[in-house]
Formats: C-alpha cells, structure tokens, sequence
C-alpha cells in the first residue's frame, strides 16, 4: 500500500509540474503536442484538442512536449506562430518558471492544508532528566513543565533547544512549574560535539533532559493558516537550496545524494506514520522538486531559463550546434546523478 501511495504522490507532483508548464504555453498560444505522466510505452492515450494526453508505463517523470521544443533535439525547431520558439524570450522564460512554481504553490496549499488539519506538537513537559547533567544537578524533575527560559515563554518542547543554543552566557535561568508551583532553576549547560543535518560537526549546548511524549494538537484560522504555509514554505526552499549548495561545494558528500528509490521509501514510511507526515514529506518533496528544475543544467528548466536570458542579454540566441553539445552533456549530468542516486540507494538497502 505504501508503495503504490508513493507512486501516485511522485505521479501527481510531476502532473503538477507539467500543469504549470502547459498552462503558461496555452496563455501564449503555444500548441502543446503532448502532456505525458511517465515514460515509456504509452498504457493510455486520448487527444483534447490537439494535445494527446497519456499514461506511461514508468510513472517516475513525465513531460509536455511543446510544438518547436524538443529536448531530445534541440536543432527540432518550428517558427509558426502558435511554435514555442517563435515566441518572445521573456515569454519562454515565464513557460519555464510555470513548472516550479506550480510546485512551489502546491507545496503552499499542502501547507495551508496541514495548518488546518492540525499540527502535532510536544508540550514542554519532562520526561526523563538524565544522571549527572546539568538539569539533575539543577533539581530538575520528572513531570516538571518548563514555562520560560531566561524570561522568554516556552509554548513547546521544540523552543527548549532554541533558546537554550542562542543563550549567552555560561549559564540559563529556568522557570519551571511542579506541583502548581513555580520555581526558578539557574543550569549551566553542557557543550557537546554533535553534528547537524548535513553530518558536518558542530557544538550544541545540552541539560540532559527527554521530553515526556504529552503532545498538543495545533491548528491555525485562515489567515494565520496563510501565514503558516508561507512561512513553511519558505523554510523549506531555503533548505533544499542549502542541500544543494553543500552538495555542490563537497561540504556534504556524494554518497548522500538520493533516488526514486529512497524517495519511494521515506514516502511509503510517511504513510503509515499517518496523513499529516505524508502531507508534510509530499510538501518537501513538491519544493525539491521545484528548486531543481531552477538549477543552470541544459535539459531542466533552469539550463533553459539561461539560455533565453543569453538571448535577451546578447539579443540572438546560442547556435544550434552549441544547444546541442551543451543539451547533449546537461542530459550526460542528469543521467549520472540518476545512476548515483540509484547506487546509493541500493548500498543503502544492502546496510553498507
């Protein structure tokens, strides 16, 4: 079930993209020859006009084939009016950015959708404080609920951790309450060698407390729903942006580049963690998607996006033979982060 979930979200967010592209071509009179979900041999087709619209057999990409727009050939050019190529740079450029952003709004409205659900979160309530820490030696108990740290109002279990990192000082005051009492603890906390997200090495400041699993459900009005979705989605293209530039510089290594196959995994999990993770990891993934497609690489829409503002900057477009070679290799470059990903996952499923 998890499987066939994850195919249908990859299969659905890649319509998305493609609905935007198609979209925008259709605004500026451009004939779209075909709007294809996979690739592959062909299981159903039907023309709408005349566009022919399919199901492929591989689910894990799709594409729309515009008239005078061919990847797979880029010299495969047409100059009619309703031809992509005829039309304007800036108007290609806006076909090229309808992709993204299509998948940059529909992680929003998945965002704004899981604001209305309802959020998840830890009270900060403590669960364990551990053997000689900080917390312990500061008469920390169990059950204590943490109500603000160095005057700042703690709401959740997650702003412990913040406000105890961006702290100055060798030392943190903290109001706790225990037993409809209030009383004021001063901690010390200890600095350890940690790592971040991307593995690299990092110093965190830690009491040595877990958190007691008490949870509260959040959900936000329309207009703060609004906000909340902005706000997320944001974060996470800014996130996906940072992956990428570590990835790039070597600051985060190879073998962490994933596939289909990861990707299918981490969503089968999401789903049976429940349908906001799922709502939540699809959101991440609908944002990934987009970035890359932004990324300077002949045969993604960015590699695209350059070659029109060349055209605008220089006012003549690059020569067919240079779109060539530099297709040829942006499709080398994609092909091979394909492979890699695809390598990592399976040394990954083998437990190397």
């Amino acid at each position: 079930m998890g499987i066939l979930v994850s195919l249908l979200v990859l299969s659905f967010l890649i319509f998305f993209h493609e609905l935007g592209h198609f979209t925008a071509a259709r605004f500026f009179g451009v004939q779209v020859d075909v709007f294809s979900i996979g690739f592959g041999k062909k299981l159903f087709t039907k023309m709408i006009g005349k566009t022919e619209w399919s199901l492929s057999a591989i689910p894990l990409g799709g594409y729309v084939k515009m008239k005078g727009q061919d990847d797979s050939d880029p010299t495969k050019v047409s100059y009619d009016a309703d031809s992509y190529t005829a039309k304007k740079p800036w108007q290609r450029i806006v076909i090229l950015l309808a992709g993204p952003f299509a998948n940059f709004l529909f992680a929003f409205f998945l965002y704004l959708a899981i604001a209305n659900i309802g959020i998840p979160k830890l009270l900060p309530t403590v669960g364990v404080v551990g053997e000689n820490t900080p917390a312990l030696q500061s008469g920390m108990q169990k059950g204590d609920t943490i109500l603000a740290i160095n005057l700042t109002p703690v709401k959740y279990w997650e702003d412990i951790g913040k406000l105890i990192n961006s702290s100055n000082g060798t030392s943190i005051h903290v109001l706790v309450k225990r037993d409809n009492e209030r009383i004021d603890l001063t901690i010390e906390p200890e600095v350890i060698e940690d790592k971040n997200m991307f593995e690299e090495p990092i110093q965190r400041k830690i009491i040595g407390i877990s958190p007691s699993g008490t949870q509260t459900t959040i959900t936000y009005g329309l207009f703060d729903g609004i906000g909340y979705a902005w706000d997320e989605t944001k974060k996470a293209s800014a996130l996906i942006f940072k992956s990428v530039q570590k990835l790039l510089t070597g600051a985060v290594g190879a073998d962490k580049v994933g596939g289909v196959i990861t990707i299918v995994d981490i969503t089968a999990q999401a789903t049976h963690a429940g349908l906001v993770a799922l709502l939540f990891f699809t959101a991440l993934i609908s944002v990934n998607l987009g970035v890359l497609n932004l990324l300077p690489i002949p045969a993604l829409d960015g590699g695209h996006i350059m070659f029109n503002l060349y055209e605008i900057i220089r006012g003549k477009a690059p020569s067919e033979e240079v779109l060539y070679r530099l297709t040829v290799g942006g499709w080398a470059i994609l092909l091979g982060l394909m492979f890699l990903g695809v390598y990592n996952d399976i040394n990954r499923l083998m437990g190397q």
